[in-house]
């Protein structure tokens, strides 16, 4: 059984802080939602991921463009890349950095719901052809990817993974669980590409992808609740799972 071998102490370093646990959601509308999934390189597979969490074969990664027309916070985008893995049984993606064009909301992002979340320049440009998609951060860009010559696909063609964010907790160091639920009104399934990764600056050195492999395009309301479930770092999701 293959387990995670990354350092915890050395992800720690720089984890957000989670005071208290809200017990309050938030609910995201008219929002369009760009995901594209790559490879990694198996150099990449155990590193990126702490004793807790199974890595995925082929390792991968997806990386999550969200521009939010409405919202308690306002309008804002973002875009989240995580690494593909298992807790347990269940397919989830371990996050290592977010950005955020509203700095009111990063700072929410992080205290609520433990997302390694920095502010930048977010941009994501939806039309007929495609989408384009890019992150800055302190003036350089980051990221930038791109999706062409749409395909509907039927609503319910796309699942979406849970989130895990490795955050300081009152429980202690924890995978936080971050449920966001989608609801579609229109989803394209798009050729990915991949033209700008800045693994530093998107989380890890290790952060290596190899190959486009899928991306799809969604119009969308998104709903994530307060936070249920957190899990040890290093133990197993069927031992290590605690009810918030």
């Amino acid at each position: 059984m293959l387990l995670g071998t990354a350092d915890v102490d050395d992800l720690l370093k720089d984890a957000p802080v989670v005071e208290a646990f809200s017990p309050d959601g938030i609910e995201l509308g008219e929002v369009t939602c760009f995901q594209l999934s790559a490879e990694m390189r198996n150099i990449s597979r155990e590193a990126l991921l702490p004793p807790g969490l199974h890595p995925t074969i082929p390792a991968s990664l997806t990386v999550q463009f969200w521009d939010v027309g409405t919202s308690n916070w306002g309008r804002f985008s973002m875009v989240v890349v995580r690494v593909s893995c298992r807790s347990g049984v269940r397919a989830r993606g371990l996050s290592t950095r977010a950005i955020c064009s509203d700095p009111a909301v990063t700072d929410d992002l992080r205290a609520i719901w433990g997302f390694p979340a920095v502010s930048g320049e977010v941009e994501l440009r939806s039309s007929y052809h495609g989408v384009d998609a890019t992150a800055v951060v302190d003036g350089d860009v980051v990221l930038e990817a791109s999706g062409l010559d749409p395909d509907p696909m039927g609503l319910s063609d796309v699942q979406y993974t849970g989130t895990l964010n490795l955050a300081h907790t009152p429980r202690g160091p924890r995978l936080v669980q971050v449920e966001a639920h989608h609801l579609a009104s229109r989803v394209e399934r798009l050729q990915p590409y991949l033209h700008t990764f800045d693994s530093m600056a998107l989380g890890h050195n290790l952060l290596l992808p190899a190959r486009e492999v899928a991306a799809t395009v969604a119009t969308e309301s998104v709903s994530i609740p307060a936070v249920r479930f957190v899990c040890s770092v290093d133990e197993l999701a069927f031992n290590g799972t605690e009810a918030v």
